[in-house]
């Protein structure tokens, strides 16, 4: 049997086992039987296992077998920990760029893909969409050259960011209003090993610490009628070989390479997998390499010193058990690593490696939040589940309302949102007016308070007719809105620094 097939069947009969166990309190003949059923496959497959494992095991001094793998369940959790970024971005990848028929392709590598339209609830891949600003992207495959990236001159009054991350999930860098201005400008973006020097054309040089790397380019669209404006500066955006913008011969073509298929929805089931086969393009640092060698001693990732295949069955499940502790560090991180005010969730969670600085349960919990988040400077995400008493959001039990006070919106060099998910998938809701967030270019249309405070009505159905510019659809279930507030202003009121800034975004009340 196949490594990578022996690793596929123990994790699904063994998350199997634990699906079926915890379906129910009491007991259930039916799910007893099944779960029998799974253990008799299981002792089969140990007993093959076993034969292959004779082989190879061993007594230490002190007669434990499997020297040095006592300890595999503690790898396996902090492996899960360290690679959840990095498997979520290896699995968007393959959607975005490899895998043609994934239903979410856009362009092969190094090639710009501009979407002409926000995202919708049919947009599955990135939990945590935002649907303010028409993305456009670029996968870089900077392994022989580097890539120039190019933008146009840009209106003053209309948001841009250009948002470099690369497979370490780390943004190394920013182009954008913000960042560098509306001016028109090229700029170099490399690989971890190039060490040339920039054309002097070239504004700045951005490296990144992984081959493969994505480009996010984010143009504020003001109303459904400004789409047309968004098109004329996306296409200003160019990308092109460092050989072709010097007009020099390009250098050979790198090797091809057999990307183990991936999917966003495969990452439970095939985690440690993926995790292998994206860890061929993550290289060895100062940095990552205690944990990189711990994980070579389970079988994962390049220089492995173990197969996984080889473990017992009893160490596989404590590998899939590794997984779900590990998840429940992750999501207690996003429920208490960062300050709760007035029921929202504010801190800082995304940026480069010198912020993260080998955390990898902030970088794990950054990615579950909303992979590929911007930094603080360039955006703040305050978010929620809960009301300001502390009880779960629940379009199916309550309507809430959102207050903001005259004079006290988020304050903003660029524009404000408020965008409605869906509880559990975290992603955008169908609704009957199609609108899934109310953000600042929206205020025009909007109806104020008497004093001048301005209230979203958020609930599932509508509220009545006078009330309905100021209604955000809510989905029949769980709730999880999250506010961005793009190129926050650093002077007071600000909402910087993360969790300590002068101005807190209002609470979320039960509608009476």
């Amino acid at each position: 049997m196949s490594n990578k097939r022996t690793i596929f069947n123990a994790l699904i009969l063994a998350t199997l086992i634990s699906v079926l166990s915890g379906c129910s309190t009491k007991a259930d003949p039916d799910i007893a039987a099944e779960i029998a059923a799974i253990k008799l496959s299981l002792a089969k497959v140990e007993l093959e296992n076993a034969k292959n494992l004779a082989k190879t095991e061993h007594v230490d001094t002190k007669g434990s077998a499997q020297t040095g793998l006592e300890d595999i369940k503690d790898i396996a959790e902090e492996g899960f920990i360290y690679g959840l970024p990095i498997v979520m971005n290896y699995a968007v990848m393959n959607e975005f760029t490899l895998a043609k028929n994934s239903g979410q392709y856009q362009a092969t590598f190094n090639r710009m893909y501009n979407d002409t339209q926000v995202f919708t609830y049919k947009d599955t891949t990135i939990v945590t969409p935002n649907s303010d600003t028409p993305y456009s992207m670029l996968w870089l495959d900077l392994r022989t050259e580097p890539m120039v990236i190019s933008v146009p001159a840009v209106p003053k009054d209309r948001y841009y960011s250009v948002q470099f991350v690369d497979g370490n999930a780390y943004n190394y860098g920013y182009v954008g209003s913000r960042a560098t201005g509306t001016e028109p400008g090229n700029y170099l973006v490399a690989g971890p090993n190039w060490k040339g020097e920039a054309p002097a054309e070239i504004k700045k040089v951005f490296q990144s610490s992984t081959p493969f790397s994505l480009t996010i380019f984010r143009t504020q669209l003001f109303n459904a009628e400004d789409m047309e404006n968004v098109a004329k500066v996306q296409a200003g955006y160019k990308a092109q070989p460092l050989s072709a913008f010097l007009k020099q011969p390009a250098p050979p073509a790198p090797a091809k390479v057999n990307f183990l298929p991936a999917t966003t929805k495969g990452i439970k089931e095939n985690f440690y997998s993926y995790l292998d086969a994206a860890l061929q393009f993550v290289p060895l640092t100062q940095e990552n390499k205690a944990i990189r060698a711990r994980l070579a001693r389970i079988g994962v990732g390049p220089g492995k010193s173990f197969e996984f295949k080889d473990l017992s069955l009893e160490h596989q499940a404590d590998a899939l058990q590794a997984m779900k502790d590990g998840d429940k560090k992750v999501n207690d991180f996003l429920a208490t690593g960062m300050k709760n005010i007035n029921g929202w969730k504010i801190g800082s969670l995304f940026g480069d490696q010198a912020f993260y600085n080998s955390h990898w349960l902030k970088r794990a919990a950054a990615a579950r939040a909303g992979i590929y988040g911007n930094n603080a400077l360039e955006a703040m995400y305050p978010a929620t589940r809960t009301d300001a008493s502390g009880e779960p959001l629940d379009g199916s039990k309550h309507n809430y309302t959102l207050t903001f006070p005259a004079n006290q919106l988020p304050p903003v060099k660029a524009f404000w949102s408020v965008t409605m998910y869906d509880g559990k998938t975290q992603f955008l809701i169908k609704n009957p007016i199609n609108r899934y967030l109310i953000n600042s270019p929206m205020l025009p249309n909007m109806n104020k308070n008497e004093d001048g405070s301005l209230t979203l009505y958020i609930q599932k159905d509508s509220p009545e007719k006078t009330k309905e510019a100021n209604w955000l659809p809510a989905p029949d279930g769980p709730i999880y809105l999250v506010m961005r507030l793009y190129w926050p202003k650093l002077e007071a009121p600000s909402i910087l620094p993360a969790g300590k800034g002068s101005w807190a975004p209002a609470p979320i009340v039960q509608a009476q």
